[in-house]
């Protein structure tokens, strides 16, 4: 729908609408209440786009990380491949990929599995290559495996990088995603795409906002997960074991004692004088 038919279709639509709708407001209310299905649809659209394509990414980069790590010399061209994919232009990723997957969601969740590799790879490379030796050296001295020291040792050491290129892939695939509505697999872009060609201002700006709403969820969730999964970094940053201090009580009683302290040293007494609390010490000989 272009040009005057969209126009057209704007104006019928806001005919039969409320009074924003009629003025073409870009905040409305009844659009909201009259497209709830539509909305809905193309929000789980957008979602499971989103979803398949970054797990599917993770699922591929995972290898060829590990790939990268074990063998040097494949690691310059998986890296540099990766990075390549990422520069090219969305548009022209879809389009190169529409003669192998035809006009389907497989050529948006392929493109977006493209892009995402080039954060995951990097950073699970880079969260392996963060673990210590000590703590390899410790788990081969125990009797671990490779396979064992990779998923109970060295995994779980590189997850808040690995956790972080996933955020980013996962905020990163949301708004790539809108550009599927080029082969009408866009998910909450084919709203802002109709919208805009239609000029009907409410329903741009109702699924860009879903849009923002949904990389912001997705972000908080992957951060609350990161934390929950990896509990030993919280504490990090925070000026260390807290004590020395004295607080006050609460409802105005004495003040809480911090951590135990030795007394401070006396002066010693000088030769002939009383010790403090006691008798005076003999003339020549230690105390």
């Amino acid at each position: 729908m272009s040009g005057a038919a969209g126009t057209a279709y704007a104006v019928s639509t806001a005919a039969r609408g409320g009074g924003c709708l009629r003025e073409n407001d870009w905040i409305c209310g009844e659009y909201v209440r009259s497209r709830g299905p539509e909305l809905a649809g193309a929000t789980v659209e957008h979602v499971w786009i989103t979803v398949a394509s970054v797990a599917l990414a993770l699922l591929l980069a995972f290898p060829l990380a590990l790939a990268a790590r074990r063998w040097r010399r494949a690691g310059g061209p998986i890296l540099g491949l990766t990075t390549v994919l990422y520069t090219v232009p969305s548009l022209a990723m879809y389009a190169l990929l529409l003669p192998l997957f035809g006009v389907s969601a497989a050529v948006v969740v392929t493109g977006l599995l493209l892009y995402s590799l080039t954060v995951l790879v990097r950073n699970i490379l880079a969260g392996l290559e963060s673990v210590p030796e000590e703590a390899r050296e410790a788990a081969r001295g125990m009797g671990y495996g490779p396979y064992r020291l990779l998923f109970e040792v060295e995994l779980p050491l590189a997850l808040p990088a690995l956790m972080a290129g996933l955020r980013i892939a996962t905020v990163s695939a949301v708004s790539l995603t809108t550009v599927g509505a080029i082969v009408g697999f866009g998910g909450l872009g084919d709203l802002i795409y109709e919208g805009m060609d239609s000029y009907f201002k409410a329903e741009v700006l109702t699924a860009s906002v879903i849009c923002v709403l949904l990389a912001v969820l997705a972000d908080v969730l992957l951060l609350s997960l990161q934390r929950a999964l990896t509990p030993w970094t919280r504490g990090k940053g925070r000026g260390g074991i807290r004590g020395g201090r004295r607080r006050p009580a609460r409802g105005g009683g004495a003040p809480e004692a911090g951590p135990a302290t030795a007394p401070a040293p006396e002066p010693p007494a000088a030769a002939g004088e009383p010790a403090p609390g006691g008798a005076a010490q003999p003339v020549g000989k230690e105390a």
